[in-house]
């Protein structure tokens, strides 16, 4: 069979029990032209007309070389020519395009015109007319096919597009040294080290992309300040109170200032949105921002977390591995949980404080970092120095500053504003319209100490959203803690009497019920006698119940709180 006597009959075969298709010896899929122009208007949006162009001018010539060489096992030509004629007719079959009548191939002096390239027509679909050719797989495709059968490097390439506004496509094939010079950049196409550049560059376009965008949305965040007042942003830090604003106020001015600063406070008081707050305020908020809790992490992983590790410095290393030291490059590191740090770690972190420079496990060279560092904990540090648990030396070395994270029970002011915060972030993740507290929510709310600090009020919010009933937070949505359940212990470790838990619980009830004392008496299961003795010996009442209580008429409270 000579080389214009192929086709579809002689190349396709069908098996529709099998699911199979093969075209010229090669199993095919039918994939229309439309997905092709979607994958090209992809590779275009997230990656940039050049590294799309490498990729499928690269992908075409893969393609162009396999099918050669699985026509060669096929057909036996002596000719040239009609290797090179068969590509044409080839990819003319696989419906790329139209050959023009008469056109002698890409090779010839005059080159072939093509007429109905689905490629042109796909650009132009999604992108509208281009200044330069757009036929990049084909030219690809065509190339790959050329170079196998003729055993030497062919580029082909395109001088005329429907793409780019001409009437028709035109392709002209030639060697490297045919082509010279003249056509320099678009050979580069076809090197391997191209997509490798393309992408270099693309993804320097999206993170510069995306460090405008958070500069933009830093800005955003900062004029929100004089809507929402009271809300630090861009960590949306509520500090109303006056121990929280001069917190915010100091971590602000030391952001200014490349100083490795020391967090303490409660566990869960928000240690970690002050680190951030000093990260986005400070030159290196287009940098990353890195937390890691060191007590989470057995010391014998946290050395190769830290530090990074060589291929084969232990067994499973199968691979050189950076760091958090590297990867917070230019950045933030936040230490959490640094007074769990093993002694050995400790004086390794020293070193990497003091010289600026880090060794990764294994390596016996050291590497330079450019890492702020921020250490976070809620321990005493000076008792575990007296405890020898912790070295003087990395402790001044960590608290050039110190900033102290109040609990919040010490900042009442922020427990309502900072609760709708938390309220709002949780309806939003649940889909829930919850509107607000009610005012019995938001009294028990003030009235609890909070030894979980803001990580347990978040999560009390979270539990109002998923359990409440209506479009606001009623007391019964609340955890049982927080409506006034006795507690046994004080945040401080300080274990109550048996009497001082009664004497809570009665006064919760009967705040609960308005000061009601036949209510209260009846819920709480004793006598009225007894609960007026009990309230007398309290220091509440002088005076007998009066007879309304005992017949359950009601009256309005009096300003102490009980009838």
């Amino acid at each position: 069979m000579r080389a214009d006597e192929l086709d579809h009959k002689s190349l396709l075969e069908l098996d529709p029990e099998g699911g199979v298709i093969r075209f010229a010896g090669q199993r095919a899929l039918v994939l229309d032209a439309v997905a092709m122009g979607l994958l090209r208007k992809l590779l275009v949006d997230n990656f940039g007309l050049t590294a799309a162009r490498t990729v499928l001018t690269q992908f075409g010539f893969a393609h162009g070389s396999h099918m050669a060489e699985s026509m060669q096992e096929q057909f036996k030509w002596d000719s040239e020519d009609d290797w090179r004629n068969a590509g044409t007719r080839l990819h003319a079959l696989e419906g790329l395009f139209r050959v023009e009548s008469g056109g002698r191939g890409p090779m010839s002096k005059e080159g072939v015109t093509l007429v109905s390239s689905y490629e042109a027509e796909q650009h132009l679909r999604h992108f509208g007319r281009s200044d330069d050719p757009v036929c990049w797989t084909i030219s690809g495709l065509s190339s790959g096919y050329l170079s196998r059968s003729a055993g030497r490097e062919i580029y082909v390439l395109e001088d005329r597009c429907v793409g780019s506004g001409a009437a028709a496509c035109h392709l002209l094939g030639r060697s490297r040294e045919e082509w010279g010079n003249s056509r320099e950049g678009e050979l580069q196409y076809f090197e391997p080290s191209k997509l490798q550049s393309a992408l270099d560059v693309s993804l320097q376009r999206m993170t510069e992309t995306m460090k405008a965008a958070e500069r933009k949305l830093r800005e955003h965040r900062r004029a929100l300040i004089r809507v929402v007042p009271g809300i630090k942003e861009p960590e949306r830090l509520v500090a109303r109170s006056l121990s929280m604003r001069k917190v915010v106020d100091l971590a602000t001015r030391l952001a200014k200032v490349d100083a490795t600063v020391l967090i303490t406070g409660e566990s869960g008081s928000g240690k970690e949105r002050i680190a951030r707050l000093v990260h986005e305020e400070s030159s290196r908020a287009d940098g990353p921002f890195i937390a890691i809790n060191c007590g989470a992490i057995a010391e014998t992983l946290l050395d190769s977390e830290l530090f990074g590790h060589i291929r084969g410095a232990f067994t499973g290393a199968t691979q050189d591995r950076a760091g958090l030291f590297e990867a917070a490059n230019s950045g933030t590191l936040l230490l959490d949980e640094v007074g769990e740090l093993s002694p050995a770690m400790q004086v390794k972190l020293l070193r990497a404080l003091q010289e600026r420079e880090i060794r990764r496990l294994g390596e016996n060279k050291s590497r330079r970092v450019n890492v702020r560092v921020v250490a976070a904990t809620n321990r005493n540090l000076e008792e575990a120095i007296e405890a020898g648990g912790m070295r003087k030396d990395l402790y001044y070395r960590l608290k050039v500053v110190e900033l102290h994270v109040p609990p919040l029970r010490e900042r009442k002011e922020d427990i309502l504003p900072l609760a709708r915060v938390l309220l709002a972030d949780s309806a939003l993740r649940m889909k829930r319209k919850i509107q607000g507290l009610l005012p019995s929510a938001s009294t028990l709310l003030l009235n609890y100490d909070w030894p979980g600090n803001v990580r347990e009020l978040e999560n009390t919010m979270e539990r109002a959203v998923a359990l409440a009933r209506g479009t606001e937070v009623d007391a019964d949505d609340l955890p049982d803690e927080v409506r006034g359940a006795p507690r046994s212990v004080s945040p401080k470790g300080t274990v109550y009497s048996l009497e001082a838990m009664e004497k809570q619980h009665i006064l919760k009830v009967l705040e609960h019920n308005g000061g009601n004392q036949t209510r209260t008496a009846e819920q709480l299961q004793i006598g009225l006698a007894t609960l007026y003795r009990k309230l007398k010996s309290y220091g509440l009442i002088t005076s007998k119940p009066r007879e309304e209580d005992r017949t359950h008429r009601r009256r309005r409270p009096s300003p102490r709180g009980v009838k």
